[in-house]
């Protein structure tokens, strides 16, 4: 793939990251409020990210979303997941750090490893 159109897809896909994590962190702020933090966190992360499938497939990677499409793209997140969950416990349990900003610390370090999973199952004839 030629280096200007993976950059755009970086470039969108990083776009698309911030709106889903806004997304994220503003249903966990609602979700808190009546559940507790790990609870928040499940439902926040489940919701966004399938608004996640349909921005990433139609400004990202401009791919039609399908169903099988769909039914994998929750495997790209498994690993943001876990790290995400790790992190936030981490935070909150044994750093004694607070909940509201946990998620948004622990979910840096999952970023690159979601963008290229994401790339595979997307565009899975692209990548050798």
């Amino acid at each position: 793939m030629p280096n200007r159109a993976m950059s755009r897809q970086i470039l969108t896909f990083a776009a698309v990251g911030v709106v889903n994590t806004a997304t994220y962190y503003c249903l966990y702020l609602i979700f808190l409020t009546a559940f507790p933090y790990l609870v928040a966190h499940v439902l926040a992360f489940v919701l966004s990210m399938i608004g996640s499938f349909f921005l990433n497939a139609r400004f990202t990677y401009r791919t039609r979303p399908t169903l099988r499409k769909f039914l994998l793209f929750p495997l790209t997140n498994v690993t943001n997941f876990a790290i995400t969950t790790a992190g936030v416990y981490l935070i909150v349990d044994v750093l004694h750090a607070g909940s509201r900003f946990a998620p948004l610390l622990a979910s840096a370090a999952a970023i690159p490893v979601t963008f290229v999973v994401s790339r595979w199952v997307m565009l899975p004839k692209s990548i050798a």
